[in-house]
């Protein structure tokens, strides 16, 4: 195996200048931190077990010494990640699934929110006594898979759910306000349609501005300041948009999670597509439909992430290191895949399930994640190995077979145009079975059986009464 040492290069830096006092421990932590040859070092630290169902949320508190989980046991759980140990629970309230679970800042750690695929939105008090008072803050029409804190705030958080609506709470008032219900974009085929949303995330470089995803192809962001004081109506109107240009119109894809880093880049992750980082300048506005072509092919495109598969869970991605020097994200080969954010290079790929790996949360201030998937475990990582650790002999293996898996879920796209050039291609067809049967011939269509085999076409030519696309 390679040693650490030769693969460090950064980290021998980063230790002479500490013994020289040329960096205080502070930075030098933050720094080290960032080392290629520490992410390549990462290694099982352990795993907490309590929960009886799948962990479906994980996060730590500020200080980093205290991991909040949510599960489909409906049970809130504290850990002392350190030591592995509970330090208590309790009964959400919730009547399904916990889907996300958010410590309020500046609370002591006694405030936390919670939602769930009842479509509560709950509020969690740990009292003077030790137990724990919860109450109902708000409803949605559906599953609520998304809770994002304000930072800073003690009192203010925001939720989506699956019914479309966005909604403001504000822990001073006694309930919250819709903002609005996010619909689809208008074009001239078809009217707007609800978008269940799946994701919602706050700028920490503007608090002002959050981005949301769900069930289709574009990431929106808001400006809040428009709807808290403007009460004429709750319009539906972003700020901006962002989407990989060759999947604008696909209707094939959504998005499953969003993520934001400290410097206000946007992180979206697919339904069985890929990982995309957005600058702020890759938007295409508020109107992503209206934009033309030429336009669109002018805009810089995102880096892409690639190697996992995210199709059968929402899937979480975030970023990790001191400053989101790194990209990673959960799949359904049950592995976790890191990847250097500049230039998308592979670093570290883990297996972190037997079957998928779904939420990843990175440590405040430490190199240590934990992750937790369809298994009722929680597990963490660290740098812990002596030797940095290469990608899995197989990894080749893991990547094909994921994309494979992606490309054939992939549904045709029926554009108007190729849906004509079916219909013409079955006329010509049915004419030419009929000359066919008419000359009592078997001599074939000159433009039949290479575009059927293209398209996919079923049956053989004198049998089949319709056109199958695949």
């Amino acid at each position: 195996m390679e040693t650490v040492h030769k693969g460090s290069e950064l980290g021998i830096i980063e230790i002479f200048r500490r013994e020289r006092g040329f960096s205080d421990p502070r930075t030098f932590a933050r720094r080290i931190s960032a080392a290629e040859a520490i992410v390549k070092q990462i290694d099982l630290y352990g795993k907490l077990k309590g929960h009886n169902g799948c962990v479906n949320t994980i996060q730590f508190n500020s200080s980093g010494d205290l991991l909040v989980s949510g599960s489909d046991d409906q049970k809130i759980m504290f850990w002392n990640w350190a030591t592995k140990t509970l330090e208590f629970l309790y009964p959400s309230g919730h009547l399904d699934n916990i889907f996300q679970v958010k410590i309020m800042p500046f609370t002591d750690d006694r405030k936390v929110v919670t939602s769930s695929a009842d479509g509560q939105v709950r509020l969690g008090q740990v009292l003077d006594n030790g137990k724990v008072k919860t109450k109902k803050l708000g409803e949605h029409q559906g599953r609520v898979h998304s809770l994002a804190v304000e930072p800073g705030s003690p009192y203010v958080f925001y939720s989506c759910g699956e019914d479309g609506f966005v909604q403001h709470f504000d822990l001073r008032s006694n309930s919250p306000r819709k903002l609005f219900s996010c619909s689809s974009f208008a074009d001239t085929k078809q009217s707007p349609r609800i978008i269940s949303l799946n994701a919602i995330v706050i700028d920490p470089r503007n608090p002002n501005y959050f981005a949301i995803g769900g069930s289709d192809e574009f990431a929106r962001v808001y400006d809040v300041r428009k709807y808290l004081s403007d009460c004429s109506g709750n319009l539906d109107a972003p700020v901006n948009t962002f989407c990989p240009h060759h999947l604008i119109e696909t209707k094939t894809v959504h998005i499953t999670s969003l993520a934001y880093s400290n410097t206000s880049e946007l992180l979206v992750s697919y339904n069985d597509e890929l990982i995309y980082l957005f600058q702020k300048n890759m938007g295409i506005g508020p109107y992503p439909l209206s934009i033309p072509h030429e336009d669109l092919q002018q805009l810089e495109e995102p880096q892409a992430y690639s190697g996992h598969r995210n199709l059968k869970t929402v899937k979480g991605v975030s970023f990790f290191g001191p400053r989101d020097e790194y990209v990673m994200s959960g799949s359904d080969c049950g592995h976790i895949f890191i990847w250097k954010k500049k230039g998308a290079k592979l670093l570290r790929v883990m297996v972190g399930d037997r079957r998928i790996v779904n939420q990843l949360e990175p440590h405040p201030h430490m190199p240590v994640i934990a992750t937790s998937g369809l298994e009722k475990n929680i597990k963490l990582w660290a740098p812990l190995s002596n030797d940095v650790l290469p990608l899995p002999r197989n990894i080749q293996e893991i990547m094909e077979s994921n994309r494979q898996g992606r490309e054939n879920n992939s549904p045709v796209t029926l554009t108007p145009e190729l849906i004509m050039h079916v219909l013409q291609l079955h006329r010509r067809r049915a004419m030419a079975h009929n000359e066919r049967r008419h000359n009592r011939s078997d001599s074939e269509s000159d433009e039949g059986g290479d575009e059927a085999y293209v398209l996919g076409l079923s049956g053989d030519d004198e049998n089949s009464s319709e056109c199958n696309i695949s």
